[in-house]
C-alpha cells in the first residue's frame, strides 16, 4: 500500500470522534490517572501536526476536561508509523544529547582580580557548582581605587603576583603567598602596569606598562626579579603595550602595541627588543630590532592609519570608523610549542597568526567584534577568544581556523580567559557595566557550553588558574 493510501486511515484513527470515544470510556471506567486540559493537549498536538498528523484533535468537542487511560495513550502512539516514532524519539532525545556535559570530579580553583573593587577572589568550581571560596582586598590607597588589573601564579603554585595599575602616578606589582594570601613584597613599576607573565622557572615576571592615562608615547615592559621583588629592567617598546605572554620555552616575551599596530618580541636573555611586526591588514611586515620611532608616525601614510584613536580606554567598545583599517592589537598569545604567535586585532575583529621562526604572516582569521584576550588549550588544538563588543566567547579550531562555537555571556564587556590544565574547562572574566558585579563564567570545552557562573567584584579583569584539589 502506498504512503498516500495509508494517510486517510491514520487521519480517521485520530479523529476527534475517536478521542471522544476514549474520553467516554475513561469516564465510564472511572479511571482518572491522567488529567489533561485542552491547552496542554494542544501543546502535545502541535509538534505532532508538524510531523504530518494534521487531523490529530486537541481535545473533546465539548471543551470539557478529558480523562484518558494510560492504555489509551499507548494505543495512540502504537498506531503511529515506525518512521514517525523515530522522528519523535529523535526530537525528544536531541536536547539531552546537546546538554551532555563533562561531570567535574574535583574542584578547580582560579584567582581573579576585580579592578573597580580592589579585590582578589579565589573561585572554586566542581561537582557542587561555582562559588567564591574567599576574597581579600588589595592596594594601599585609603580613598582612591588602586585598580588591580593583572594576575599570574608562580609555576610551583606557592606565590601569585598582582599588578596594581592606578598609581600616583606609578603602579606596582604585589607578591602574595597562596598559603594564606599574605603580602610578601611589592615594587614600583611604570605607568599603569597591566597584564603580565612569569618565566617557567618562576624567577622573573614581565609586566607591560600600559600607560592608559598618559601621553601617546612609547611605553615599556618591566622585568621584575621575583625572589627579591626588584625591577631589574624597563624595556622601551611601543605605545600602549598590552597582552604580555612568554613562549613555553621562556626565551621570548611578546606584547601587542595597541596604538602602534605592532607585535613586539623581547629576548629574555638579553632583555632587549629582538624583533617587531606590523599587523595592519595589507601592510604586514616583520622587522629586526626595536621600532625606530613611534609607529603611529611610521605608519601615518598607510590607508586608515592616520585617524584619531579615541576608544583606547574602552579597548574596542566603540566600532571602528569607516575606512579605518587599523588592527589595534590587545593580546599576543604564543602557540603551545611557540612556533606561532596569535595577535588579537581588537578594532578590525581578526586574529593574526605570525610565524615565530620566519617572522612572516601566516593568516588572518575572522573573529567576532572587538576580540580582546586569547588562550590556547594545552593540547594545542583550540584557541579561545573573548569578544568585548560581541558579549561572547569564541572557540576556534586552530588547524582550520573555523569557529567551533560562540557562547554568549551573562553580562557585557568581556575580559580574560584561562584554560584548566586538563583542557576540560575554560574560565572567563566579564567586567559588567556600571554598578553590576563582575562575573566568572565556566565553559565545558567538550560540550562547548557554559555550565556555571559566579559573581565577583565589579570589573573582573585578570584571571589565572591556581590548582585542582579534592571536592570540598
Amino acid at each position: 500500500m502506498s504512503p498516500r493510501s495509508r494517510r486517510p486511515r491514520v487521519a480517521r484513527r485520530f479523529s476527534a470522534g475517536s478521542i471522544n470515544e476514549n474520553e467516554n470510556e475513561a469516564r465510564e471506567a472511572g479511571d482518572r490517572n491522567v488529567r489533561v486540559r485542552k491547552s496542554r493537549l494542544e501543546k502535545l498536538c502541535r509538534p505532532l501536526r508538524g510531523l504530518g498528523l494534521k487531523n490529530w484533535a486537541p481535545s473533546p468537542s465539548d471543551q470539557s476536561l478529558g480523562y484518558f487511560r494510560a492504555s489509551a495513550s499507548r494505543t495512540w502512539f502504537i498506531s503511529i508509523s515506525n518512521r514517525t516514532l523515530f522522528a519523535i524519539a529523535l526530537a525528544l532525545s536531541t536536547p539531552l544529547i546537546v546538554l551532555a556535559q563533562t561531570k567535574a570530579d574535583k574542584d578547580y580553583l582560579v584567582y581573579v582580580v576585580s579592578e573597580s573593587a580592589d579585590k582578589i577572589a579565589l573561585v572554586r568550581f566542581g561537582p557542587n557548582g561555582a562559588r567564591v571560596d574567599h576574597q581579600l582586598e588589595t592596594g594601599d590607597m585609603p580613598v582612591d581605587i588602586d585598580g588591580p588589573h593583572g594576575i599570574v601564579i608562580s609555576p610551583d603554585r606557592m606565590f601569585y603576583y598582582v599588578s596594581i595599575a592606578h598609581g600616583r602616578p606609578f603602579g606596582l606589582v604585589w607578591k602574595y603567598s597562596t598559603k594564606d594570601d599574605s603580602v610578601l613584597g611589592k615594587t614600583t613599576l611604570g605607568y599603569f602596569p597591566a597584564t603580565m607573565d612569569i618565566t617557567p622557572d618562576g624567577q622573573f615576571i614581565f609586566v607591560v606598562n600600559f600607560n592608559l592615562h598618559g601621553d601617546m608615547v612609547p611605553s615599556s615592559v618591566s622585568v621584575v626579579s621575583t625572589p627579591t621583588m626588584t625591577e631589574v629592567a624597563r624595556i622601551q617598546t611601543c605605545t600602549m603595550p598590552h597582552g604580555s605572554r612568554l613562549n613555553p620555552q621562556g626565551t621570548k616575551q611578546y606584547s601587542a602595541c595597541m596604538m602602534d599596530d605592532m607585535l613586539v618580541e623581547i629576548d629574555t636573555r638579553t632583555l632587549k627588543v629582538a624583533r617587531h611586526f606590523i599587523v595592519t591588514k595589507g601592510r604586514e611586515m616583520g622587522m629586526m630590532g626595536a621600532p625606530k620611532k613611534n609607529a603611529a608616525e611610521a605608519t601615518s601614510s598607510m590607508p586608515g592609519m592616520n585617524m584619531p584613536m579615541k576608544d583606547s580606554g574602552g579597548h574596542g567598545m566603540e566600532a571602528p570608523k569607516p575606512g579605518d583599517y587599523s588592527c589595534q592589537p590587545t593580546w599576543a598569545q604564543p602557540s603551545i610549542d611557540g612556533s606561532s604567535i596569535y595577535v588579537a586585532c581588537n578594532k578590525s575583529s581578526e586574529i593574526v597568526e605570525v610565524n615565530a621562526g620566519t617572522w612572516q604572516l601566516v593568516r588572518r582569521i575572522p573573529a567576532r567584534q572587538a576580540v580582546y584576550n586569547l588562550a590556547v588549550t594545552h593540547d594545542g588544538t583550540r584557541l579561545l577568544a573573548t569578544n568585548k563588543r560581541d558579549q561572547s566567547v569564541s572557540v576556534f579550531d586552530l588547524k582550520s581556523g573555523k569557529e567551533l562555537a560562540r557562547l554568549p555571556t551573562k553580562r557585557k564587556v568581556l575580559h580574560g580567559v584561562v584554560v584548566s590544565p586538563d583542557d576540560l574547562y575554560a574560565f572567563v572574566t566579564v567586567e559588567g557595566v556600571g554598578a553590576e558585579p563582575g562575573t566568572v563564567e565556566i565553559i565545558d570545552l567538550k560540550s562547548l557550553q557554559t555550565v556555571a557562573t559566579v559573581d565577583v567584584g565589579p570589573e573582573a579583569a585578570g584571571i589565572d588558574f591556581y590548582k585542582t584539589e579534592t571536592v570540598k
